[in-house]
This record gives C-alpha cells, structure tokens and sequence, in this order.
C-alpha cells in the first residue's frame, strides 16, 4: 500500500519541496510540490532520484570500528565507547588543538549539521578548524564581513524582480544556484529575458546559462577582479557613480575612488583578454538599467584575488544603486534569524585571530584553509602540536581538498580519527569509527542556511516522511553523543546537548532589551516549547525568538512550530525587502567600502596587470546530475553527459594532437593525471576544464557504482600552495597545466 510524505529535498542550495511516494519504508517515487509555498512544483534530476539517493544499497546501516588494523561492524554502545577513549587521550596528552574538525558541505543541508557543530567546536575548544568553505566561498564571507560587519550578511539577486543581470563565474543552470537559494533558477533566468530584462554571462565556458545570456564575455580565467574593477573605474571615471538611498549608509567613496584610479579597462583588457570597449559597455548597460545585480559565484571564488573580486561584486552593486533595493541586491530575513536589533555601530568582522601552525596562515571566520590540513597533521614544528585525531563530519577532504595523495597518507598516521558519514569512501576509509546517519527520508528537514541565502523569505519544515529503521540512529542523536563522548561528558543522556543549548539561548534573551522575552523567566519559556524531540524544541524556540516570531505570546500571530506544522507546504513571508541599516555590524555602523585589508591587497591585483600566462589553463565545471563527490555511486546520476572528461578547444586539441575520446595526460605542480579528452568549443582557446569530485578509485571503499567509472581527482594536480591570502581559499580555477597524448587511458 503505498503512500505520499513531503519532504524539502536536501540535495543542493535550490531546496525543492518534493512529494515522495512511499511504499512501506521505501520511497519509491518523488516529484515536485506543486504546493510548495517557494518551489511550487519545480525538481530537478537530483531531486528526482531522491529514492535512488535515499535507497543506495552501499550506504552503512550500522557503525564501523576499527580492530585489528580492519573496520568491523560494531553496536553504537561499542562505536562511542570508542570515539570517548580515542578523543579523550589525544586531548589529555596534547592539548585540544592537537584534535582537528572537518565539516563537509552536506552540513549545511541537513538539521544536524546546523543544530550541533558549532556546539562541538564549543565544547572541544580547538582552533584547528577546517571547512568545505575554504574550497568554495570563503571569500564571500571575507568581503561581506569587511563591507558589512557580519561574514553571513550576503547580498542575493532580486531574480523575480530585477531588469538586468550580471553573472560571473556562476552556471545556475548546472549548480541550481549557490549562495542565492532559487528554486527555478533556470525559470527566473527566462522569465527575467520575457519581461524585456537583460542577462549577461562573464565565464571562460559557453555553459548552459551562458548559451541563455543576451551578452556572453569569454574571460581569461583568474582574471574577474581586474575585469570589474575595470568597470568600478568606469563608473568613476564617466560620472555613472549614483549611490541614490545608499548614500547616508556608506562610508569611504572618495578613497574607493583612488583605490581603482589605475584599473583603467585599456590596462587591464590584455589581461583579461577583453576588449576595453566590451568593459566599458558592460559597465554603462549595469548603470542604466532601472534596477541591476551582480552576482558573483565559485568561479569568481576560486581563483587567486577571490575576496577582491567578491568584494568588487558589491561594490558595483553599490556605486549603481542597487544594493538593498528591490530589483536589486538584498539582504535576505530567515525566520530562524536572531532577533533584529537596532542599527548601530557594533563589533565589525577581524580577520588572522590566529594562524595555522605550519605555513602561518590566519584563521578567517574561524577557520583554517582546508589546503593546510595534510601539513598540519604531518608536519612538526615548535608551534606545538601536530593534529593526532580528527573529527570530520560529512567530508571527503582527500577528494575535495588539494593534493589528495598527501592528505590521505596524513590520515592513515593519526592516532584516532572519527567520521560521520553514510559511505565507507575515500576518506572515512581511514576512520577509527564510522557512525553512519540514516538516509535523508528517515531525518526532518529544515534550511537553517540556505533560507538566510533565499531569494523570497519564506519558512518550511517537514518532518520525517519514514520512520528510523531498528538499529538505525537519528542524525541529530549521533551528533548529541559525540558532543559527549569528544568533550568529556560520555554516557550523559544526549537531550543534555538541546537542554543546555535551550537553557543558554534563553538565558541571554532574558536578558536582552531588545528581546521580545526581556525579563522573563527562562524556566517558564522552556516549558512552552512544543516539538516531539529536543531538535524540534529548538527549532521551535529560535522560530518565536526570531523576526517573525510569536515572542513567546507577544505576539500572537507570530512564528511557532506548531504554526509551522500547521502549513505543511511552508508559509510564505513575502519578497525581499530594503533592510539597512540593521544589517550592518561594523565598527563604523556603515558600509566600510574600502576596509584596510582589502586596501592592503589591491597592491597584488595591480601586479597582476603585468601578468600574461601563455599556456593552458584549467578550470572546473558542474553538472545537473552532480553535487561534488555526493552522488557518483548513483546510477540514475551518472552517465550520459555526466563524466569526468577533459573539455579542451578544437584548436588546442589540435595544435596538440589530441583527438576527441583520445587519453590525455594532465600535468599540474601537485601531480598528474590521465583521462579521457572531449573536444568542444564550449571552452574558449587556451582553457581546459575537468569536473570537481571525481576519483573514486582508492582501495577500501565501498561505492560499488562509482568505481566501476570512478574519473580523476582533478585535485590532485593542485599542491595546495597557491591560495587567496584574504580568505585561504583555495586557488581552484585558472591553474597552469601542461597536457599530451598518451596510447591509453
């Protein structure tokens, strides 16, 4: 007997609501919600092979513990018995630093993943911090914290709104969208070109999205921040600069306006390999337009002034007017967001807190560059420390971070190292315990993240559209015992880690005036909160605290879980909206255009006028199908066009003798690899491109379909060396490698 269950898909930033059909304890079927308060009816492949996803036969059902040299099957008493005395030694006789964190991107896409990490870096108080972000969108965090005092205050689109739209380095045809959470992005894109609006596409590819643009501009790859501050100098230079609303709000356009006075579009146009009359045409068609956006993503990212080109992208969204402002760029309003306070100077963002021990480099946000992980497990130095146990919950570092073969002799030396994780894959191979979540129809969902990102405020949550299979364990307790078993408390009963998160929050909104419970008793909140796990207790009391809420009876229309559960497809809580000044959590209580560090940097980008790199280049690429290293053990998302092939122009295959399907070997400073070539004119002369997250090739796994056709790390050919000093972003994209034709793949 079959039947339907929602459930918001968790498969990448676009958060679809999907109507499952479940038979038993199987989902069997998924399509769009066509209720769906934000999606309405929208899925893409991805979300259509939930069942496929959810039901993978590799995925582990039961917790693995390493005896005897080998990962054995293992009871979830045995497993946190386990994690208890491996964490515990290395924090006893080294010291917390010497216990390193890893967190992969699935974190953000799941409640576990929002609710319980940062409750463990807490709790442990080590600073060897490493994220997925630092191979992503570090710097967008960077810039934002400079610009706005707050490194998660980040500016989206207007997609449903705007005239005109300026994309660089992003393919939202492909990825969904990233830091910009859109269901429909592909729609909104035509629906913008229907009403008359403009869409122009900066990328080194002629990607599906670029193929949809009215204006496609065939950049050299590293070279995005030279581009738009050519086209800030532009808007200087010609008296386009209109800063209309925002002008009260900033601080700092005089010396911004000496800051790009040498990126002229005639210096930096053999750089960028762009005509100075196309930079000059871009910059005028962003002014004129009634209302405009620019929006920058991982190929703008990942190269190496990341931070200055995300920071240039909202400054030419200021300098034109258009931040803050509907059609525009806004700063988005989650329901689970902190209560609003009044504008005002605040704390501003710091950057280099502290550094990695091994190459010196600073903390951004907390963090440490992912690149640096291998020498900070395998090299000793009178810093202290080396990292002797790990924690790495949803990451697979040794295919997403560089050099790959280093990382994964680093592990293979640790004293103790623990992953959460539902495959046995390239990294947690190596773990000393593996504690498997269940598959996402067995967990509730809710986007913490990714509606801080959306491009139309609205709140949903569903719970679990199948029950926890016996023997199984919810993701959220798998994360509350390893709070205790890594920090000391092992055998406390794991509602302890929501009680006290629970009794912290409260406490200080008690004692906050601007909270809607200011003066209250904590005691008497506690109680009030409704839900049926102490996840959902949470959710519940960041829901009543935040923008929307009920303030716990204040206001009586407000937010609440069971208001939440009351609209199962979700509640809409309209479009974006004009929010500064409170966003803002500078020092100054303005937007600060030209904070020091990136002042401090500019000196690199004018170097990088000089530069004229004559050979090939590599960059990545995306898939539908894909999201990084995922989903390749799925057959319905492999195949077909989605393979790790080497994308390389006519000409240069040519000039090489490359022929189209031909093995070719590709050379990098962190090593080699060898794959197959695809000839196209997607790419333009003098680019490569090789897709992200591949090389599922290691003995010890068990991804059964994704070593059958396992692809290359394109990681490997990195050594890790090359980052955005700003943000410790890894350099990803516009790479030099050296390509020939070898017999046989």
């Amino acid at each position: 007997m079959s039947r339907t269950a929602l459930r918001i898909c968790p498969l990448c930033e676009a958060t679809c609501g999907l109507t499952l059909t479940v038979e038993g304890t199987r989902v069997t079927g998924a399509r769009g919600d066509r209720d769906d308060v934000f999606s309405k009816g929208f899925i893409c492949p991805k979300g259509a092979s939930f069942g496929a996803v959810d039901g993978d036969p590799d995925r582990l059902r039961t917790p693995l513990v390493r005896r005897d040299g080998e990962l054995r099957e293992a009871t979830w008493e045995e497993a946190f018995d386990a994690v208890a005395a491996g964490i515990r030694a290395v924090v006893d006789g080294q010291g917390a630093n010497s216990v390193g964190v890893v967190l992969g991107n699935p974190n953000v896409h799941t409640v576990a993943g929002a609710l319980y990490p940062t409750v463990l870096l807490a709790g442990l108080g080590t600073r060897s911090v490493f994220t997925a972000s630092t191979v992503d969108q570090m710097p967008k965090h960077v810039s934002s914290g400079l610009l706005f005092g707050d490194a998660n205050a980040i500016p989206v689109p207007d997609l449903d709104h705007t005239d005109h739209l300026l994309l660089i380095g992003a393919n939202p045809l492909e990825s969904n969208g990233s830091l910009c959470t859109a269901p429909d992005f592909p729609g909104k894109l035509k629906a913008l070109k229907a009403r008359g609006g403009t869409l122009t596409v900066i990328d080194p590819r002629r990607t599906r999205t670029a193929r949809l643009a009215d204006r496609h501009i065939a950049v050299r790859p590293g070279t995005d921040a030279l581009l738009l501050a050519a086209m800030a100098h532009v808007l200087f230079a010609e008296g386009l600069v209109d800063t209309g609303e925002l002008t009260p709000h900033l601080e700092g356009v005089e010396e911004l306006r000496e800051a790009v006075g040498d990126f002229t579009p005639e210096a930096v146009a053999a750089t960028c390999d762009v005509e100075a009359s196309e930079i000059r045409a871009l910059a005028r068609e962003l002014a004129a337009a009634p209302t405009a956006a620019v929006y920058g993503r991982i190929g703008s990212c990942t190269v190496p002034h990341g931070t200055l080109a995300s920071w240039l992208v909202d400054v030419l969204n200021i300098l034109t007017g258009n931040l803050d402002r509907p059609g525009g760029a806004l700063f988005p309003q989650a329901a689970t967001d902190r209560t609003p306070r009044p504008a005002g100077p605040s704390h501003g963002f710091a950057l280099g807190r502290w550094h990695s021990r091994v190459s010196r480099h600073p903390e951004a946000k907390g963090e440490l560059p992912l690149s640096a992980l291998a020498e900070e497990i395998d090299t000793a130095t009178e810093e202290g420390e080396p990292i002797r146990a790990l924690v790495v919950v949803a990451a697979n570092p040794v295919l997403s971070a560089p050099d790959g073969n280093r990382l994964d002799k680093a592990l293979g030396s640790l004293d103790f190292m623990v992953s959460v994780d539902p495959y046995l894959n390239e990294t947690s191979r190596h773990a000393h315990v593996v504690l498997p979540p269940p598959p996402p129809s067995q967990s509730p969902h809710h986007d913490f993240a990714f509606n801080t990102l959306a491009v139309r405020n609205q709140v949903r949550y569903t719970r679990p559209a199948v029950p926890l299979e016996p023997g199984r364990m919810a993701e959220t307790e798998i994360l509350a015992r390893l709070i205790l078993a890594a920090t000391g408390m092992h055998g406390a009963d794991p509602s302890a880690v929501d009680d006290l998160v629970i009794g912290q929050t409260l406490g200080k909104a008690v004692k906050d005036a601007h909270s809607p419970v200011h003066g209250r008793e904590p005691s008497e909140l506690s109680a009030a909160l409704t839900g049926d796990t102490g996840p959902e207790r949470r959710l519940d009391m960041m829901l009543r605290l935040g923008p929307y809420g009920d303030g716990f009876g204040v206001r009586p229309d407000g937010l609440s879980l069971t208001k939440l559960l009351a609209h199962p497809h979700g509640i809409d809580l309209g479009p974006l909206k004009s929010r500064l000044p409170q966003p803002l959590k500078t020092r100054s209580g303005k937007v600060e255009l030209l904070p020091r560090p990136i002042a401090d940097d500019l000196p690199r980008l004018r170097e990088a006028l000089r530069q004229r790199p004559d050979g090939l280049v590599l960059v990545g690429r995306r898939h539908l199908r894909s999201n990084n290293s995922w989903m390749h053990n799925v057959p319905a998302l492999t195949g077909g066009t989605n393979r790790c092939t080497l994308h390389i122009h006519p000409e240069d295959a040519e000039r090489l003798g490359l022929k189209d399907g031909g093995a070719v070997r590709i050379k990098g400073a962190g090593g080699e690899v060898v794959t197959e070539a695809e000839v196209t004119d997607g790419v333009r002369p003098g680019v490569v491109s090789l897709p992200h997250g591949w090389g599922h090739d290691r003995p010890g796994t068990r991804l059964g379909h994704a070593a059958k056709d396992p692809g290359v790390n394109v990681n490997q050919l990195l050594d890790g060396s090359l980052l955005d000093p700003l943000s410790g972003n890894a350099v990803l994209n516009g790479i030099p490698v050296k390509l020939a034709a070898v017999a046989t793949l």
